[in-house]
Formats: structure tokens, C-alpha cells, sequence
């Protein structure tokens, strides 16, 4: 197949705006649970959906271009690999993701990212008047997208992160930021001899108790409110955060690491999942998520040498990475004597 010349790549990219949404809006109809049993044309699947034919067959037709389903030459689209994710039933599904990550106020946020580059400030506050924590506690359907959203990643990286580090030798291990405890039951699960402390905002610890009960640990989990910019639970021989650093510039990280380090017991550790930015040009997901983190919220994606010298500001040693069978990876801060 003769390359692609550079504008032809360049217009492509151009146009991943428009792979993005209609990667969204099969997403949002539910299309790869309709092809789990068995390819289906775009009329029969426009009579269960309720939609347009044709639009329909446009949009797939695009997506099949890309990888995502594959239309044979009955004009029968199918899963493949890269459309397996969207099933809702997935391990790890990404349904609930291409939904949120391609809505109305997402791209009016990313409509101003030149305002984040020139002011560094988020854009997401500019366009809609409130930070976007704000703006999900009090905007019910967009809430619920990104909860949504956030709870099926969350599933995704939890089972990553417990099958990837040895919790075993921790007696007490403390979630800061843990919401519900997905992550933090996960562990207690797979480690009975591990104790949990699941630390969130008095709101979201207060509703934690069904899944913890469900999966059976309620009882080794004890449940704390409050804020860790103030303090964190005492106690701890790890603490543990994923997704949390990452919403924050790096005085705010420093002073919820130094309140991880004040509480934990002599010679702790400190776990980390984030995505690590590589260095140099190395294509990642993780340098377009720092895109949404700038026009979002203060923080920021980091490299692995920012997060050794953030842990080293906060009185840690990086001791190790442990990679994930994720884009996520496991960053290791142990206390400093």
C-alpha cells in the first residue's frame, strides 16, 4: 500500500475530531451490543435503534475505516478488536468513556484551548462559569456521564493495579481520594491479611458501604472522612492514590504527599498510579490527557523524573515503576529516614 503523503497524514489527523464523535455516538446507541451475536447491516440495526439508516450506515462506515467495526461486502458491519471495548459488559469497557469523552460540553471545552495556552488557566471554567468539579456536583446528566465514565475506568485500572503489585507484606493500607473503594476493596479482596483505611470527602464515604459490603471486606475497611489537604488517616504503612495526583499543580501535590508522610508509619510507602508522560517524541495517550488536565483543573500529567522530584520535595525516594497492563503504571515513593 503506497504511504500516505504528509498532507494526506496531517489531514487525517485533522479530521480525529471527527473519528472521536462518531466513535461516541456508536458509543451512546449501544451498536457493539447489538454485533455481539453476529454482524448486522445498518438497516437492521437503525429498526432496534430507532434511528436513521443511512446516517447510521455513514457513521459506521467511518468508524470501519478506522478499524473500529468491520463492514464486509454484504454491508453487514461486525466487531473487531479495537470495537470490542465499547460492549458494556467488557472487562474494562470503554463505552461509558467514548461517551463522555466526546459530549457537547467537552468540545466546547476543548473549543478554548487556545485561552489554557495563553493564560494557563482552565478553559472548562471560562466556558461554562465554574470550576468542573462544581459543574458535576451540580449539573445532574453531565455528572452522571462522568461518574460513568470515571467508575468503568476505574474497574479497568483497579484489576490492572491489584495484578500487578504484591500487597502482601502491607498490614494497613490507606486509599486517599479512594470514592467508593472500588480500588481499595479490590485489594482487601485478593489480600485477606490486609487491612483498609477508605479516605474521601464525608459525601462520597458515606455511600461507600454497599460496594464494600459487596465484595465482602466491609468489616477489615474502616471509613474516613475529610480533606487531604488538611490531613490524611494515621496509622498506614502505604498509601495509596490513583487518579488524584494528576488534578493537581505541584504545591498542591507536595502538601498531600507531606500529609501521607506525617501520618504513615516509620519506613512507608507511598503508591502513585498515574500515566507517565514519556520523554521525547514517543506517541502516548498520556501527553493528549495532559491536554484535557490543562483546561481542566491546576494539574497536570508528569514524566518520571517530575514525579522523582515532587516525591523528593515531599520526602520520598522513587524506589521503583511497576508497569500495569494498562496505560497506567504504579510509581513507588518510600519514606526518606
Amino acid at each position: 500500500m503506497k504511504q500516505a503523503s504528509a498532507p494526506d497524514q496531517l489531514m487525517q489527523m485533522l479530521f480525529g475530531f471527527a473519528a472521536s464523535r462518531a466513535i461516541g455516538v456508536a458509543a451512546e446507541l449501544r451498536v457493539a451490543d447489538h454485533l455481539q451475536h453476529g454482524p448486522k447491516t445498518a438497516e437492521e440495526l437503525a429498526m432496534h435503534l430507532a434511528v436513521h439508516a443511512r446516517s447510521l450506515y455513514r457513521v459506521l462506515r467511518a468508524c470501519a475505516s478506522i478499524g473500529v467495526f468491520a463492514e464486509d461486502e454484504e454491508m453487514r458491519f461486525s466487531l473487531t478488536p479495537l470495537a470490542e471495548p465499547l460492549l458494556s459488559d467488557a472487562p474494562g469497557s470503554l463505552r461509558a468513556f467514548a461517551e463522555m469523552i466526546t459530549t457537547d460540553w467537552q468540545y466546547q471545552t476543548w473549543a478554548e484551548l487556545t485561552y489554557s495556552v495563553k493564560t494557563g488557566k482552565p478553559s472548562f471554567d471560562k466556558v461554562h462559569g465554574m470550576s468542573s468539579f462544581d459543574y458535576f456536583w451540580t449539573h445532574e446528566r453531565e455528572g452522571k456521564q462522568f461518574n460513568d465514565a470515571m467508575t468503568s475506568n476505574s474497574a479497568f485500572s483497579s484489576v490492572a493495579v491489584v495484578n500487578a503489585y504484591d500487597f502482601s507484606p502491607i498490614s494497613t493500607l490507606v486509599d486517599v481520594g479512594g470514592g467508593h473503594g472500588f480500588l481499595l476493596a479490590s485489594i482487601l479482596e485478593k489480600y485477606p491479611s490486609v487491612k483498609g483505611i477508605l479516605y474521601d470527602t464525608q459525601a462520597v464515604i458515606t455511600a461507600a458501604g454497599e460496594l464494600l459490603a459487596r465484595h465482602g471486606v466491609l468489616e477489615r475497611c474502616e471509613r474516613v472522612g475529610g480533606n487531604f489537604f488538611d490531613h490524611v488517616p494515621p496509622g498506614g504503612d502505604a498509601y495509596i492514590m490513583k487518579h488524584i495526583i494528576h488534578d493537581w499543580n505541584d504545591d498542591q501535590c507536595i502538601t498531600i504527599l507531606k500529609n501521607c508522610r506525617g501520618a504513615m508509619q516509620e519506613g512507608g510507602k507511598v503508591l502513585i498510579v498515574e500515566m507517565i508522560v514519556p520523554e521525547g517524541n514517543e506517541p502516548s495517550p498520556a501527553k493528549f490527557l495532559d491536554l484535557q488536565m490543562l483546561q481542566y483543573l491546576p494539574g497536570c500529567e508528569r514524566t518520571a523524573k517530575e514525579y522523582r522530584e515532587l516525591l523528593h520535595e515531599a520526602g520520598f525516594e522513587l524506589a521503583r515503576i511497576v508497569p500495569t497492563m494498562s496505560p497506567f503504571s504504579i510509581l513507588e515513593g518510600v519514606s526518606k529516614a
